[in-house]
């Protein structure tokens, strides 16, 4: 059996994209041999509004447009949130993050194999819309020296990857509730179109990187911060509106109501917000509770505090919008509320009926009892994962380093 030498990670800028493939490859244990390759789209300008565009064909229209009037990136302003960057700084930021190019790793993972009697084959781990075809392409060019894992589902031929992870509920338009809420003429268009393949894995959520040793590791790191803190701890994790998931000071105003209905039994509150947390919705949160005895709120600066939370907190309330976050939250085993779920349309409205069904979700309603405590089945999306993983690379007659 020749044995997985090293791991390429295709990324494309997403946090939540990049996390779920650093989380495979940590439950597969093979951290130490990744490498980050990163799927770079032309930023500033009129490029914001061409991401819809498949990325090699924006990349065209930008070189097209740079013979035509030049180069002037450096001088153009990005805006990124509420923060101003020159495009130059932002090159900066991402100068020591490899360009994603098929032809050069597949050719990296066939001279190595050829090269030298150690080394194995190469594990790709990709995921989000602009990698699908870096990490086809990269099987097509080197079919029998590496072994490609598309996280999320492609919305394109299956085949094209040796393995496929994605959420149970991006099937959710085979299902008869789902085809209802699709116009006749736009059913074709919709993928995926077909039930899973026998190499697609389904999952709850998200696959993610906080296992036990990460929160035994976080426990240690944020102790002298969170371990004094009174108990109960109550985490809130706040994300911000989607696109099947719209919302805005409406619900900032009801969870902030809530909490303080709630504040009467917990020891201590710990509030983040996500990088997508519009200003309207944190500034409300910040002038009701931010002087609150019981309220802390992470300010931004300094170190990000979320896996602390994850470690120490007694139960949490999350906003809706996140798949990532709750299906972090959910893997502790410890309680979860969820408030915004009415907000959510479409798939998400099915992944938080999936996650009410098991009993790993209750809706936050303001008469929670934060000292009381209950249990269900951890989800475990990522270990599971990784397991299909080895039993897929198995039937190749390959393995993971002993």
């Amino acid at each position: 059996m020749r044995t997985i030498s090293r791991v390429f990670i295709i990324g494309n800028g997403v946090p939540g994209a990049e996390n779920q493939c650093f989380g495979l490859v940590r439950a597969l244990g093979l951290s130490h041999r990744q490498t980050l390759f990163r799927v770079i789209r032309p930023k500033g300008g009129i490029n914001k509004r061409l991401h819809w565009l498949p990325v090699s064909l924006h990349k065209r229209l930008e070189n097209v447009r740079k013979l035509i009037y030049g180069d002037s990136f450096s001088t153009q302003i990005a805006v990124r949130g509420q923060k101003l960057m020159s495009l130059a700084a932002e090159r900066q930021v991402s100068s020591d993050i490899l360009e994603a190019n098929a032809k050069h790793i597949a050719t990296l993972s066939c001279e190595a194999f050829a090269k030298y009697v150690l080394d194995g084959p190469s594990l790709v781990v990709a995921s989000g819309r602009d990698t699908i075809s870096i990490s086809s392409s990269i099987k097509q060019l080197a079919p029998g020296y590496v072994f490609t894992v598309q996280i999320q589902h492609p919305r394109s031929r299956l085949n094209r990857f040796d393995l496929v992870i994605t959420p149970r509920h991006d099937y959710y338009p085979l299902t008869p509730e789902g085809q209802k809420q699709i116009p006749w003429l736009l059913r074709r268009w919709i993928t995926p179109r077909t039930s899973p393949e026998r190499h697609v894995i389904l999952t709850v959520g998200a696959l993610h990187q906080a296992d036990s040793n990460a929160l035994k590791d976080a426990a240690y790191t944020w102790h002298d911060e969170l371990a004094t803190l009174p108990r109960p701890l109550l985490v809130v994790n706040v994300g911000g509106p989607t696109g099947h998931c719209r919302y805005g000071t409406d619900l900032a105003m009801e969870l902030t109501a809530l909490l303080l209905n709630i504040v009467p039994t917990c020891g201590s509150i710990r509030v983040s917000f996500s990088r997508r947390t519009p200003c309207k919705v944190s500034d409300i949160i910040w002038k009701e509770l931010g002087n609150h005895p019981k309220v802390h709120i992470w300010s931004g600066e300094g170190p990000n505090p979320h896996m602390g939370h994850l470690a120490f907190a007694d139960a949490f309330v999350i906003t809706a919008d996140s798949v990532s976050m709750l299906s972090e939250a959910c893997s502790t085993g410890k309680p979860v509320y969820v408030i915004g779920a009415e907000h959510c349309t479409w798939k998400f409205r099915d992944f938080h009926r999936s996650l009410k069904n098991r009993g790993v979700v209750r809706p936050f309603v303001g008469k929670e009892d934060i000292s009381e405590s209950w249990s269900y089945s951890p989800l475990n999306d990522t270990k599971e994962a990784a397991a299909h993983v080895i039993k897929a690379l198995a039937v190749r007659g390959w393995r993971l380093p002993s």
